[in-house]
């Protein structure tokens, strides 16, 4: 089985080391917290506190950090730590051009860089139905594919570096849209007497259901769900906005749609 190196075992990552321990990798997690260590080791993984050690045996470096900042606080250290020929794949939804900064990193070093980014939960993590989009060149996406099928199911190959980070940027456009629609037509519904869960009851057999109200119906409501997402959505959505400025492409309704509705899913200054 692959070496895999693992920085980022937080919500979403800590069931993917968890799955591809199972599916028999050999799996070296980076934590800086002593307790994080104690309890990855106790569950049978190798737990470092230099993210250089985690990628330095690495076929595969796996990243799962919460933002463009982290990844470029880390990644330096990572690419110049794995050996030549080794792949690291980012799960992080940020910038595209990151990743290019990165690419051109890890060509001086002969290590390839591969956009990961996911959609799902991590219940879909554990039953082993996340979806991955994978961009970059061939053989090292073939790689990172055979090493996240241990959690993901599809996996889905874009193209090239970037493609699969600007679809998911879109994707989480679009669902920031879906939940703003979905909060205004909860708002009509309490005013209208029939009430937001009635309306959930409905949309689940109705043509204006979507994925947005299976979660809503499934995680407290169409408000507490709204909460719950708004800090993961609200950065995506500033990332999305600057890829489209810096690419020089019109920002477009959906951006209104998301700055204008119910949820604080848009980040501050996302209103104008």
């Amino acid at each position: 089985m692959t070496t895999i190196g693992f920085t980022g075992a937080g919500r979403m990552g800590r069931p993917m080391v968890d799955r591809l321990a199972a599916a028999g990798h050999q799996v070296v997690v980076h934590a800086r917290r002593e307790e994080a260590r104690k309890e990855l080791t106790a569950a049978g993984v190798t737990a470092v506190e230099d993210v250089r050690e985690a990628a330095a045996s690495a076929q595969i470096m796996l990243v799962c950090l919460f933002s463009d900042e982290q990844l470029t606080e880390l990644a330096p250290a990572i690419l110049d730590a794995l050996p030549r020929g080794a792949v690291l794949a980012s799960h992080v939804t940020g910038a595209p051009t990151t990743l290019e900064r990165l690419a051109e990193r890890g060509r001086t070093r002969a290590v390839e860089v591969v956009d990961a980014p996911v959609s799902g939960t991590p219940e879909d993590i554990r039953a082993g139905r996340l979806t991955v989009l994978l961009g970059g060149g061939t053989e090292p996406v073939k790689q990172v594919a055979g090493a996240v099928s241990a959690y993901a199911d599809p996996v889905l190959r874009t193209g090239d570096l970037g493609t699969a980070l600007k679809a998911k940027l879109v994707n989480n456009l679009l669902f920031a849209a879906n939940a703003q629609l979905l909060a205004a037509a909860g708002e009509l519904a309490d005013t209208l007497g029939i009430g937001q869960r009635s309306l959930l009851d409905v949309l689940a057999f109705s043509s204006g259901g979507s994925r947005m109200s299976e979660y809503a119906a499934v995680r407290g409501g169409i408000t507490a769900f709204g909460a719950e997402v708004a800090p993961f959505v609200a950065k995506d959505v500033t990332a999305c906005r600057a890829v489209t400025r810096e690419l020089g492409v019109p920002s477009g309704w959906l951006f209104d749609v998301v700055s204008r509705g119910p949820l604080p899913l848009a980040a501050p200054d996302d209103g104008r």
